[in-house]
């Protein structure tokens, strides 16, 4: 049986992201969203569903597919919302959002410029951060876990993104999320002088593993990660093949009090979906 679909694409950071507005049975989400990503029908890194906010102070409630938290599907959704309420060029509005991944409020800032929205969102902090050595395929790799409520990013300072590392990043990614449950793992390899990352994201309910352009949370713990070396606060520009995003962190007294990160949205495509159920 056929099935339509009302859907929005955007495009964070060239992370791109499909957005689903029409109503559907949650079990069904993961089946719809591995529909929609793949190559032969509408094609995307990531599915959300915009849902009925449960709290009157949200203005939607995102969940995305796999349940994980994803901060460029958040600022997607504030830019969709802003520009449904007809946001003019150079003005700013706030939006509040509900997310899958937290239990907190998303605060989101919107501005219109002539073509795009730039978008600053507030992001969940980590629950913990750590430092720890692992030994994989006979090598010890010295890695920095940043823990969330259900999910895990890990970061690996290396000096190039060449391919030999990147194949551990993905066999490590695999091994992680048969053995840790979580909703999501990214695997970060970050380079220190230049700034730049390369976020390699894998959602074991879905089986998706992108190497994605531009990875907003990705951004956030990267930016949670060096204001924890740095025992300070931190404001970074972190490039990625898709352009850059800005991330701030605040620290207090040995800990991190603040995340934020920011960038700009495009709104490409709206219309209908068509996929086999």
């Amino acid at each position: 049986m056929r099935q339509e679909i009302d859907f929005i694409k955007l495009n964070p950071t060239q992370n791109m992201t499909v957005l689903v507005q029409t109503n559907h049975p949650v079990e069904e989400y993961e089946h719809i969203a591995s529909k929609l990503m793949s190559y032969d029908n509408v094609y995307a890194e990531q599915v959300g569903f915009i849902e009925q906010p449960v709290k009157h102070a949200a203005a939607a409630h995102l969940q995305m597919a796999g349940g994980e938290f994803c901060g460029n599907a958040c600022m997607a959704l504030a830019a969709f919302i802003a520009a449904e309420e007809g946001l003019k060029p150079n003005d700013m509005t706030s939006i509040v959002l509900e997310a899958s991944g937290t239990d907190h409020f998303v605060m989101c800032q919107v501005r219109r410029t002539a073509d795009e929205y730039v978008c600053q969102v507030t992001m969940p902090l980590p629950k913990k951060i750590e430092r720890t050595t692992i030994t994989y395929d006979g090598h010890d790799l010295d890695i920095v876990i940043v823990r969330y409520q259900d999910y895990i990013h890990i970061v690996i300072e290396v000096e190039q993104f060449h391919q030999t590392v990147r194949k551990t990043a993905q066999a490590l990614a695999k091994l992680l999320g048969v053995t840790l449950g979580s909703s999501l793992i990214g695997i970060l390899l970050y380079k220190s002088g230049p700034d730049e990352m390369a976020p390699l994201i894998y959602v074991p309910s879905l089986d998706s593993m992108v190497w994605e352009r531009g990875c907003g949370s990705g951004t956030a713990s990267l930016g949670a990660y060096l204001a924890w070396k740095n025992k300070g606060a931190v404001a970074a520009q972190i490039r990625q093949p898709g352009g850059t995003i800005r991330v701030t962190a605040d620290w207090d007294q040995e800990e991190l009090t603040s995340l934020a990160i920011e960038g700009s949205v495009g709104i490409v495509a709206q219309g209908k979906a068509f996929i086999e159920i």
